[in-house]
Parts: structure tokens; C-alpha cells; sequence
């Protein structure tokens, strides 16, 4: 199963579109600045919080490099 098919068949279990390309690139780097910034178990976590608020993959995106900023400053 590819993680096209994997997301396709997810999305219809939970109710909700699968992410366009443009959120698929967002979402994909709100987990690597997750990951990378602090443990790896940051990433599903925060993008558990992310879907759980609601905001869009760009404004997820946009508090995941403040975040990462921030902890790369201190």
C-alpha cells in the first residue's frame, strides 16, 4: 500500500479529505521541524495537535518554525 492509498483510505475512515499536495508539503515539514527540533515522537504527536485544532497546514506550518526558532535560540 502506497501512503497515497494508505491516506485515500484513512481519510474515508475518519471522515475527513485527505491534504491536497500543498498541505501534504506543509504537513510533511510541521513533522520533520517536530522531529528535528526536539525527539522524534514530537512529530505524530504534533500533528495530532495540529489536525485536533483545526488551523490549516500552512498556519500549523507557520507555529511549527516559531516553535523550532525558539529552540534553536535557547
Amino acid at each position: 500500500m502506497t501512503a497515497q492509498e494508505f491516506l485515500e483510505a484513512f481519510s474515508a475512515q475518519v471522515g475527513v479529505p485527505a491534504p491536497d499536495a500543498q498541505e501534504f508539503e506543509a504537513l510533511l515539514e510541521v513533522a520533520a521541524l517536530a522531529a528535528h527540533s526536539s525527539e522524534r515522537l514530537a512529530a505524530p504527536l504534533a500533528c495530532w495537535m495540529g489536525g485536533a485544532s483545526g488551523m490549516p497546514a500552512a498556519a500549523l506550518l507557520a507555529a511549527a518554525k516559531a516553535v523550532a526558532a525558539g529552540a534553536e535560540a535557547g
